[in-house]
């Protein structure tokens, strides 16, 4: 398989541009089962009729496992707001209405939210009395069955020239309460300092989906808690701040 360019490097991936496709090739140490997982979740979300770049294969290149998406061209959503400042509302806007008919469809057969919230949280390596606040919290959340991308956020979105958007990498996609999703995208731009942004978004999400800004707010703890495991040293100790917020109002 011949590569046109590198689109994106990661410690772990890199991503290439392959005539019609967008190959994803994997460090020789990435997990297997985890690299699978990816594939399938993304297979599982393309039966939905979601507008997301299908799976073409799954391969080995030069001995490195490697998933192959169907190219999709255009500017990531995260390029073009800072691009168009002053399209920020109307970005805003196609963010959270995109979000919102992700969590109009459902899955049946993706992991659930409230069983991989409930791993991490015993992952943390928080103390015994702070796991057990979270979990209780947890345990207490309402139950739901949407789907769930688990990575919201305007760099996972591709807007076509003609205005159409496609979401990538599905590889944390569960199925579960809707709120839990907007409470880790709002953590996400607070993550790259957008606090100003982040409250814009939870708010259009609220107002959109009739849903009490404090309803999400009780998932910020839980869900920062699932963030900070596999986040950097620095994102860690960010997230543990509201992790720590276990009455966040």
């Amino acid at each position: 398989m011949e590569f046109d360019k590198i689109i994106a490097e990661r410690p772990n991936k890199t991503i290439y541009k392959s005539g019609n496709y967008t190959v994803k090739v994997f460090a020789e140490d990435f997990s297997k089962a985890d690299i699978l997982n990816e594939a399938l979740n993304t297979a599982r979300v393309e039966e939905t009729g979601l507008p997301i770049p299908g799976v073409d294969q799954v391969t080995k290149i030069d001995g490195k496992w490697a998933i192959v998406y169907e190219y999709i061209e255009g500017k990531t959503l995260a390029e073009l707001m800072k691009e168009n400042p002053d399209k920020l509302d109307e970005y805003l806007d196609m963010f959270v209405d995109l979000q919102l008919e992700i969590q109009s469809k459902r899955a049946p057969l993706l992991n659930k939210l409230q069983d991989k919230m409930k791993r991490k949280i015993s992952e943390t390596g928080l103390d015994a009395t702070t796991r057990y606040e979270l979990e209780a919290r947890l345990a207490g959340m309402k139950k739901h069955v949407k789907v769930c991308h688990g990575d919201f956020n305007p760099s996972n979105i591709i807007v076509t020239p003609e205005g159409k958007a496609y979401v990538l990498d599905w590889s944390h996609a569960t199925q579960g309460n809707g709120a839990a999703d907007a409470a880790r995208t709002y953590l996400l731009f607070s993550l790259h300092g957008q606090n100003e942004l982040a409250e814009k978004y939870l708010n259009l999400f609220c107002k959109k989906s009739d849903t009490a800004k404090q309803y999400v707010q009780q998932w910020l703890p839980i869900v920062a808690a699932s963030q900070s495991v596999k986040g950097k040293p620095e994102e860690r100790e960010f997230l543990l701040k509201w992790v720590n917020v276990i009455e966040y109002q």
